[in-house]
This record gives C-alpha cells, structure tokens and sequence, in this order.
C-alpha cells in the first residue's frame, strides 16, 4: 500500500459539485484522493494532480480525463496556465507524508529505522537533513526545534548537536537519535515525532509552501470554488484555518463599511472534521488529521 488516502469519502464529497467541472489534487501520492474524484466526475470533467515526488509518478492513472504534474504544488497557478487553465472548480489538499515515504528507509523521515539523514519529497533538490543538521548555526536550529517542533528545550538540543558535531558527522537517523538517549522512555516517541517533523518541515520549506499553495488556491478558484484541505498538525491546520477565515496568515483583515470582516470563504462548517474511530483503527496514520473546506466567496 503507497497510501492509504485519509477522509476519503468526506473530502471528495465536499470537493467535487460539478461533474463537469475541472479540479485538482494538490498531492497525488498513490493516487487514492484522485482516482475518487474521477469517479466523480463526467466524461467533460478533468483532473490535474501535483506531485513533486518521482516515486509517486509509478502510480500514474491511464485516463484522459486525467493529468499528473510533476511540480511542487507551490507553482500551482502557472502550471495549470500552461496547461491553458486559468480557472478550476475544486482544490484539494492532502498534507501528510505518504505511508510510502515514510516506509521507504532510506528516505529518513521514519523514527523507527536507521537511514540517512534526508526527508527530502523532491529527491532532486540540494537540501536535506542531513546539511540542516550539520550546517545550520545553532541558532537556527533552536529556532526550527522551537517553532516548527514546538520543542521546549530547543536551545538545549541545538546545542547538543553542535557540540556532537565537531568531532563526528551526524550522518543517519540513529546518530542523531543517539544524542538524546536520555529522553524519558515515556516521552521518547513523540519527542522524536517532534524532533523528526521540525527537521523534515525546514527540509521540505512545508508551510511556506503551503502558504503559497492556499494563495494559488484561492486565485485559480471560480466563485463559489471548493478548497478541501486536510493537515496533521496544529502549525499546518493554524494557517489552512485563519486562511479560510479571511485569506490572510498575519495582520488584520480588511472591515467593510459597517465593521465586518471582509470575508475569503464560506466554511462548510466552523469545526474541522475528524476521521471516525474506524478509520483511525484501521489507520493509525489517520489520528491527527483535521480537514476544513471553504467555498470561495
């Protein structure tokens, strides 16, 4: 199994209104969202699914209805232009790390196997973990321990690892684990789950990518468009939310003239769906995943 998709049903409920219409899965993976949405979809529905990594193009769909990209979803809006779509009915999102990556050893990104230090999606490109590890200054690595881990003891470990590494690379996942074996067993696997997804976040550029995602979403959005968004942690759901409040990550939005909030979306309902306890049995992946749905206003 590459991926078991999460909120399968839901998602593609809330996504898809128009047979007809022209929608796109911004994160292919194995293919489960998309191969959904086009039973969905009429003979003049169309499909365009993004994906950056190369291992995710063996699963391509033999449709014509259907397109795979092999792009960051961050050039969301001038790929499809190439394509000579400048407008879509749908947007849908699936922010996890594939089952696959994280089975795949030798990509890094498990806690439970020794490999090297990379989490890269996109295996083509010069950033990895292991030059986040044993480049970055420690202050950056605090930063990224505290704000993208939300590890309170952030300059501790920071400075852990740049001791550690003037003597001796920090090359595999288990060199690295190793400098803190004195973590509580107790408090060992979510540490490491937080350890693993600060690294993995700064790796991938994650929520600056997702941000410029939600921007293209919105702009390749028809009114009255769908954007379903399913994330994994409260740093992913904090910007899809505030976002489809009012289209913005920071500041103040805009009033209109009697002092209400200028508005970006329409939420289908004010609370984040959850998937049952079905599906987290039957996937435990599934336990931390949140998906909002805003229609364009």
């Amino acid at each position: 199994m590459y991926h078991n998709p999460v909120l399968l049903k839901q998602s593609v409920d809330d996504l898809v209104t128009n047979p007809d219409g022209i929608y796109v899965d911004c994160t292919f993976g194995g293919g489960g969202h998309s191969r959904e949405i086009l039973s969905r979809l009429s003979e003049k529905g169309r499909l365009f699914s993004f994906d950056q990594d190369l291992d995710a193009l063996k699963n391509t769909i033999d449709d014509p209805r259907f397109t795979l990209v092999n792009q960051n979803f961050r050039f969301l809006e001038n790929s499809l232009l190439m394509y000579g779509v400048p407008q879509v009915d749908g947007v849908l999102a699936d922010l996890g790390v594939s089952s696959h990556q994280f089975d795949e050893a030798d990509r890094g990104f498990s806690t439970r196997s020794n490999a090297p230090l990379d989490m890269r999606m996109n295996v083509m490109q010069n950033l990895d973990a292991k030059r986040v590890i044993n480049e970055y200054e420690e202050s950056e690595l605090a930063d990224l321990f505290y704000h993208y881990g939300e590890l309170r003891e952030a300059r501790k470990l920071a400075r852990e690892i740049v001791h550690h590494r003037k003597t001796k690379s920090i090359d595999t996942t288990e060199d690295l684990k190793k400098l803190f074996s004195y973590i509580p067993p107790h408090k060992v696997n979510k540490f490491y789950a937080q350890l693993f997804q600060a690294i993995r976040i700064e790796v991938n550029q994650e929520l600056e990518v997702l941000k410029e995602m939600l921007v293209q979403a919105y702009n390749v959005l028809k009114p009255e468009g769908r954007l379903v968004v399913i994330s994994y942690h409260s740093l992913e759901d904090r910007l899809v939310k505030r976002f489809l409040k009012n289209g913005m990550f920071e500041g103040e939005p805009e009033r209109d003239i009697y002092g209400n909030y200028k508005k970006a979306f329409e939420l289908i309902k004010s609370k984040a769906i959850i998937p049952d306890d079905q599906e987290i049995e039957e996937n435990s992946r599934a336990r931390s995943a949140k998906m909002r749905t805003g229609i364009k206003i």
